[in-house]
């Protein structure tokens, strides 16, 4: 009866570890919610930065000139 009284102490404490780490990981994610937040609005900064600078060279003026030439060349061609 002793071995059934430590195997069931021992599985009583195995669950009260994986309940105390469970608790640790959810303060963890809590701590870190906005986190989230802050790396979208950084993302966004980025994307609207890399929009900014493709519409420049997009708009420069070689570009713009390739681009109408190709354009061209589409719309003339014979099917």
């Amino acid at each position: 009866m002793y071995k059934a009284v430590q195997g069931v102490r021992a599985a009583a404490v195995r669950v009260v570890r994986a309940v105390r780490v469970r608790a640790r990981l959810g303060a963890a994610a809590r701590r870190d919610a906005g986190m989230a937040t802050a790396e979208y609005a950084m993302g966004l900064v980025a994307a609207v930065a890399f929009a900014v600078v493709l519409y420049k060279v997009v708009t420069s003026g070689a570009v713009s000139t390739e681009l109408q030439n190709i354009v061209k060349r589409a719309l003339d061609a014979k099917v």
